[in-house]
């Protein structure tokens, strides 16, 4: 099903970086969504005081194919229309209430995220990975955690993967890769000092680069030679250790995983066959000797 909502996050999220005109626009669209799902070109140019070719340019800014795009998206927005909760626990509320409150915030995240994945990037950083000899997941704190997921993903269909968390063992291992390899800098912010240097690393070593941040333009995702976007959401003030950013960063790389599977079906599932039946076996001679 193709993706047809998003609209407002996109956005939101470019306006700082279009130029005054193309602001303008945005700033009528965020004020106004339900009147624009019926608007011509023409009509918001008129509207925005501005004209029918910076909407124009503003599509192209936010990489749409043109405004009946953008009305589409928006217009499923204003359909799905979820209107959340206060994001933060409050002293002694009913878990009946926090189970909401976590459960709408997790779901808008996926959704955004989804809306706003690239569909050329992705297919670029699956094609990369496909090829790649060996993959490196970098992440550090909350992010260590989505590289350390997909370290084990691969390995499992026989991709040679590393994950770290630590520079300078990051450093090490991206200090002797090359063209062959992909390195994955994950960082929600897009500015954590370390995934940049290590994706600076990677470039100087010829390794392909792909950056996993929040959508938008971020020092680490204009490093890498391949972007992934997950949303944007900010976290709720009682949750910054990461906990919506966290799941929209594992289902970036669930997605990437099941993209390259997918590529791979075949050798695939021979792989996870192979991968399921050794630790069945494991399993089976650990609880016998227990049972001894």
């Amino acid at each position: 099903m193709a993706i047809s909502s998003g609209g407002l996050v996109l956005v939101k999220e470019m306006r700082q970086m279009l130029p005054p005109s193309e602001q303008k626009i945005a700033d009528y669209i965020l004020a106004n969504p339900e009147k624009i799902v019926t608007m011509t070109v023409s009509e918001l140019g008129e509207m925005s005081q501005t004209s029918g070719a910076a909407v124009t340019r503003l599509c192209k800014s936010l990489k749409l194919k043109g405004f009946q795009e953008l009305k589409l998206r928006i217009n499923g927005d204003l359909g799905r229309k979820i209107e959340l909760t206060n994001r933060d626990i409050q002293p002694n509320e009913p878990v009946s209430t926090t189970i909401q409150k976590v459960t709408e915030h997790a779901v808008q995240t996926l959704l955004e995220t989804a809306e706003l994945l690239d569909n050329t990037q992705l297919e670029l950083a699956v094609n990369a990975i496909v090829n790649a000899k060996n993959i490196h997941f970098f992440g550090v704190g909350a992010s260590g955690i989505p590289a350390i997921d997909a370290q084990q993903k691969f390995l499992r269909i026989h991709k040679a993967s590393t994950a770290s968390t630590d520079l300078h063992m990051g450093a090490t291992i991206v200090a002797n890769s090359n063209k062959d390899d992909v390195v994955v800098g994950i960082s929600f912010s897009g500015s954590t000092f370390e995934v940049e240097k290590i994706l600076e690393l990677a470039n100087e070593k010829g390794a392909t680069t792909i950056s996993l941040t929040k959508f938008g333009q971020t020092p680490v995702s204009q490093i890498a030679k391949i972007h992934l976007s997950t949303s944007p959401t900010r976290e709720a003030n009682f949750r910054s250790g990461a906990t919506s950013s966290r799941l929209a960063q594992l289902h970036v790389m669930d997605i990437l995983f099941m993209s390259v599977a997918s590529k791979q079906f075949d050798t695939t599932i021979t792989y996870l066959d192979a991968t399921r039946e050794a630790i069945e076996g494991i399993q089976n001679q650990t609880f016998r000797k227990k049972k001894k």
